[in-house]
């Protein structure tokens, strides 16, 4: 098994920390102005709490707090969310060398599952030989790692990081659907398992993502077309008639029309890159309606509460990649709301671990809510840094 939803975190959260987070001011800080200390300081408890309880030894997690798997280690996909995590703190104004330090380290781990004797290259689902027995390539696991790349290199300038989102941008264009008998021909499929034939929005999104940010920094026209592509596909095939993506189609030509938030924060995100990158407004207008379309549709805690805060962070962040070319307050706003919430409903105050629901705290929507947080530390004068 791949994929558990829910959450596993570690708890975290020192007294200390707790100590500052009572003496906060509870206002947010204006976006456009500067940090949030609030939103930094809960982001940096939640972050610790995945250090305190998730260390499995190597610079590697656990799956989920308390462990209850088999596998000693993570998945690479809420391994991958982590990552994120640290990279988001790293870019909050004043993260300093720690900050940095710890997104390096993240980074690093990310090797452990580095499968260089494929054609294409990229990311196992598993830890590979000697440390795992490895696992099946799944597209979007890969597509996270590129953006989280993109996203260092857009604050650091490590051209490493950047030529590694070449590789794995290859990997995705080898994930195409060449077969034009297949229902919705075309696509990125979701895995190179044997088992699932499924070209999903999740799969193709943020390979445009990816694709537009490759073309904004490289200027090489074959990311372009291929980003418009994979949209282009997403847009053809899984756009519903209530403006929000569906999930997924095989190859009966059977569409799972499940709306995850994620599906509509990569869709929206990609239309602002592409506008970006060609200065054709339809792409504005794409990423906006599906805006508003998603902020009708999930606009309650319970509603927001069944899609998990792993996939609601990549909602939100696309929000903001958004707003740092359309402004609009309702974004930001909504995002608060959220934070705040499971903040003083869902967290353990004496670990800051997540208690998304009963059981182990997962260690992928531990990491999503800490997203959350330190996305709401920056400033907006900062998003176009996001990936």
């Amino acid at each position: 098994m791949r994929r558990k939803f829910g959450i596993s975190t570690r708890l975290a959260a020192g007294a200390l920390a707790v100590a500052v987070l009572g003496t906060l001011n509870v206002a947010t800080a204006d976006a456009g102005s500067g940090t949030d200390p609030t939103a930094a300081a809960r982001a940096r408890a939640s972050y610790d709490a995945i250090n305190k309880y998730f260390d499995a030894g190597k610079g590697l997690l656990l799956e989920e707090y308390p462990n209850t798997q088999s596998n000693p280690y993570s998945y690479v996909w809420p391994y991958s969310q982590a990552a994120i995590a640290a990279e988001d703190l790293a870019g909050v104004p004043g993260a300093g060398r720690a900050g940095a330090a710890e997104a390096d380290r993240r980074l690093a781990a990310y090797e452990y599952y580095w499968n260089a004797g494929t054609t294409p290259t990229g990311y196992d689902s598993y830890v590979r030989p000697p440390n795992g027995q490895g696992g099946d390539k799944f597209y979007d696991d890969n597509e996270w790692i590129g953006l989280n790349l993109i996203q260092r290199y857009k604050r650091t300038g490590d051209r490493a990081a950047l030529a590694r989102a070449k590789d794995i941008f290859a990997l995705v264009v080898h994930g195409w659907d060449t077969d034009p008998s297949h229902p919705c021909a075309g696509g990125v499929y979701w895995t190179q398992a044997p088992w699932s034939q499924d070209r999903n929005t999740i799969s193709n999104g943020p390979g445009a993502e990816l694709g537009a940010h490759l073309y904004l920094l490289t200027r090489d026209r074959s990311y372009l077309t291929w980003a418009q592509r994979m949209y282009k596909w997403a847009q053809d095939c899984m756009l519903a008639p209530n403006g929000l993506y569906w999930d997924h189609i095989d190859l009966a030509g059977k569409v799972e029309k499940t709306q995850w938030s994620y599906n509509q924060g990569v869709m929206l995100g990609a239309g602002v890159l592409l506008f970006k990158a060609t200065g054709d407004a339809k792409y504005l207008r794409d990423a906006k309606s599906v805006a508003n379309a998603s902020l009708a549709f999930y606009n309650t805690p319970e509603i927001l509460a069944k899609q998990g805060a792993a996939f609601n962070s990549i909602w939100f962040k696309n929000l903001l990649i958004l707003d740092s070319v359309a402004p609009d307050s309702r974004y930001r706003k909504a995002m608060q709301a959220y934070a705040d919430s499971t903040w003083t409903t869902l967290r353990d105050p004496s670990t800051n671990l997540y208690k998304f629901h009963e059981g182990s705290v997962e260690l992928l929507q531990q990491s999503g809510i800490t997203q959350v947080h330190a996305l709401l530390a920056w400033p907006r004068s900062r998003y176009h840094l996001l990936a």
